[in-house]
């Protein structure tokens, strides 16, 4: 978007009013010194499942740098996902974003990706991004035990979240298993270990654990020693902390590592809908935000989540990447109605 020159004196207002008419139909000069391209008459349409706060910024910065407008419709992972896949080829959706992989890999499979676009793929790294490389990685998240440490010693937690199928943990940890959160995980369980173990933990699950609404619900019960711990999201912590911590004064995280499946890091996705009558700005879109501009604007948010793209490091709070010991697992696998059906036989759906 063009912006206004400043006048610079009451003697040059001709000047200025000549100036401001030439600026109408060349770009203008950011503060940065950079130029931003003139408004566009092209509009994308977004169909946004990640954090509504951290896609605003997205958009906004994206608009600024191309003239390009973006109108979000936002709803969660599966919820997005379902309409897009009930919509087919009829999407008005040009862009999907997830903060989960599941989700992407059902609209992939459905067969209603295009490619993301060649400057995206190479702004992100393959462990980020699907094998089929139908979409990108553009953010990601830590799965960690957060305890009560009023109840419990490091030596007392659990060294696996298989450890959690253990009769000795009944009544004592919690997760919310109807989220999309907790069911990517599970996802990674099934591939990690096999149906028929991902099966027999859920059974257990549903006899030891205790379910909550939302990950933030589950960390609150576990600050107030509601129960001793909770599988949940690395930045439910970290953005509660940074706020007033009231939520979170009597929790610490927990890092499984040794690439167990309480270490998996759960990949938010990016794609371009075969439907789109925009197809370069789309993909315009998906480069900015895996682009250094975009993952600095993560990396600098309140969201704290990891950037996945172009080299741009962590937020310093966090615990880096190559420090988790995350199992490798290619998002393209991760099958979410095959988790849907285990986890409504284990009677926790």
């Amino acid at each position: 978007m063009n912006r206004r020159l400043r006048l610079l004196s009451a003697t040059a207002a001709a000047a200025v009013a000549a100036l401001t008419l030439a600026a109408c139909s060349g770009p203008a000069t950011t503060d940065g010194g950079s130029s931003t391209t003139k408004p566009s008459d092209e509009t994308i349409t977004v169909y946004n499942a990640q954090h509504e706060s951290l896609t605003k910024e997205w958009i906004d910065a994206f608009t600024k740098e191309t003239g390009i407008e973006v109108q979000v419709r936002n709803g969660d992972d599966t919820e997005m996902s379902n309409q897009i896949i009930q919509e087919g080829d009829r999407s008005p959706a040009d862009v999907f974003l997830t903060e989960n992989s599941p989700s992407m890999t059902a609209v992939e499979k459905a067969g209603l990706f295009t490619s993301p676009g060649d400057e995206a793929l190479k702004n992100v790294p393959e462990e980020y991004r699907p094998s089929s490389e139908k979409w990108v990685g553009i953010a990601a998240r830590s799965t960690v035990f957060a305890y009560n440490t009023t109840k419990l010693s490091e030596a007392q937690l659990p060294g696996s979240m298989m450890d959690l199928a253990d009769p000795a943990w009944k009544g004592r940890w919690a997760a919310s298993p109807s989220g999309a959160d907790f069911q990517a995980i599970v996802s990674a369980l099934v591939q990690l270990k096999g149906e028929k173990a991902a099966e027999s933990w859920l059974q257990a699950m549903k006899t030891n654990s205790v379910a909550y609404k939302g990950n933030s619900t589950a960390m609150k019960a576990v600050n107030a020693g509601e129960i001793d711990g909770a599988i949940i999201y690395h930045y439910y912590w970290f953005g509660d902390q940074a706020q007033t911590g009231e939520n979170s004064e009597n929790v610490a995280l927990h890092y499984f590592k040794n690439q167990d499946p309480g270490a998996f890091v759960s990949i938010s996705g990016g794609g371009v809908l075969k439907s789109t009558k925009h197809e370069a700005a789309a993909q315009k879109f998906l480069a900015f935000i895996t682009g250094k501009k975009g993952q600095e604007i993560l990396q600098n948010g309140t969201s704290f989540e990891y950037p996945v793209g172009s080299d741009v490091p962590a937020n310093s709070e966090l615990v880096p990447l190559t420090e988790l010991d995350a199992p490798k697992i290619d998002p393209a696998t991760l099958n979410s109605k095959k988790v849907t059906d285990l986890m409504t036989q284990a009677g926790l759906l």
